[in-house]
């Protein structure tokens, strides 16, 4: 199913009888950029398992769900935000949701006599720091209706359990929707010298300004301060075709910026998984979490740029002579993220949590991942063309390139 609509309604499944239910906070929320991620991999759950994703509505000109979130701050009251109760008439194997942080939680509760209808029920929470449990234990407390919590930051796992009183709580870290930031099979010119999107360092931000003056370099970076998407689709595919046309790319640990609210806490962050399988360079703070390593175990996975490091260019120059290595970088990143990165596998991993058997259709699209990443390495291994790279926009030659530096025909 491609779950392209933005309905009230449950969209049914294409694939047969819906045995999943996604209760999708697309028509919940004012659409922040973070949540994009969120329904991308719903709608892509909904291209591998035979899911409907029911999409609820919100009254936004009214106070009730500032005043039902208040409460729940202070009470165990659990108020109706306004969300219309939904009718269920189907019974569900499993129940699905995404929470781009507890508050989330109410809306989940306000739909009814949900949990009834499903045999198991799984919540996804991206963003919730440690030091923050405590804050929001009115809300994690609705977790106890949950067989399954999934945490994107593995460092908050210990402290939610403690806080639902039962051990419901496993770490996974985000994915991406490889085929859409894949560059193959037709591999656009790497045009964006240095991409850097969200969260950044004032010292390495000007070091790059003096780079984009000094000799042309294209540095794409946020000029102003996003707070809505028009369109969620859109705004990933847009994403994904900078991402791909963008040699370097800047990564940080999550809230690397704001420590009098992360504390001492180190989580990797969606952009680690976006900018490796777009092919891109990674160049920035390595998480320090025992967790990142695990995930990102290949050479080169990530060029060290500490945050707040005036000597960027220095470190962008010195790997723009070795042409070899960065054709290395980005086939190496674009073929593990394929093969291991892909919401696929992030849903594949849910559904061994919660003893359910993957379908068909999930498998089709692991050999899909499969044969996209060979055919990366094919490209490589058969160019026999010494790399050309682009040093910087002035110095480009106008011929065009791929995305390892060779000749375009």
């Amino acid at each position: 199913m491609n779950a392209t609509g933005y309905s009230d309604h449950c969209i049914e499944s294409e694939l047969g009888e819906p045995r999943t239910l996604i209760f999708s906070q697309r028509n919940l929320v004012k659409i922040l950029p973070f949540r994009c991620a969120h329904f991308e991999f719903e709608d892509t759950i909904a291209q591998i398992d035979n899911a409907a994703i029911l999409g609820p509505r919100i009254d936004p000109s009214r106070h009730r769900e500032s005043i039902a979130k208040t409460l729940a701050y202070h009470t165990p009251l659990r108020l109706n935000p306004g969300v219309g109760e939904v009718a269920l008439p189907e019974h569900f194997e499993l129940f699905f949701a995404i929470c781009g942080n507890p508050t989330d939680l109410l809306r989940i509760n306000a739909i009814g006599d949900w949990r009834s209808r499903c045999r198991k029920a799984i919540c996804l929470i991206d963003e919730v720091w440690a030091r923050e449990v405590r804050d929001y234990r009115n809300y994690l407390r609705m977790l106890r209706q949950f067989d399954l919590v999934v945490l994107y930051y593995s460092q908050s796992v210990g402290p939610v359990d403690e806080m639902i009183g039962e051990k419901k709580c496993t770490f996974l870290p985000p994915g991406v929707d490889t085929i859409r930031f894949c560059p193959y099979p037709d591999s656009p010119p790497r045009l964006v010298d240095i991409c850097s999107i969200g969260r950044r360092s004032a010292v390495t931000h000007k070091a790059f300004l003096g780079m984009a003056a000094k000799h042309g370099t294209f540095y794409l970076h946020d000029s102003t301060s996003a707070d809505q998407v028009l369109n969620p689709i859109e705004h990933r595919m847009l994403f994904a075709n900078i991402a791909k046309r963008s040699r370097y790319f800047i990564v940080n640990p999550g809230l690397i910026d704001r420590p009098e609210q992360r504390g001492n806490q180190i989580e990797i962050g969606n952009r680690y998984f976006e900018g490796a399988a777009a092919g891109c360079i990674l160049l920035g703070e390595r998480p320090d979490n025992g967790q990142f390593e695990t995930f990102f175990d290949w050479a080169d996975a990530m060029i060290d740029l500490p945050y707040n490091s005036p000597d960027a260019e220095a470190i962008v120059r010195e790997l723009d002579q070795q042409p070899e290595r960065q054709a290395r970088i980005r086939r190496k990143n674009i073929q593990q993220s394929l093969l291991r990165h892909d919401w696929a596998y992030r849903w594949e991993a849910v559904l061994k949590s919660v003893g359910v058997d993957p379908l068909p259709s999930l498998f089709a699209r692991k050999e899909q991942l499969r044969q996209l990443a060979e055919e990366v390495t094919d490209d490589v291994v058969l160019s026999s063309r010494a790399p050309s790279y682009v040093v910087s926009r002035s110095e480009m030659p106008l011929k065009r390139q791929d995305d390892f530096g060779h000749p375009k025909a």
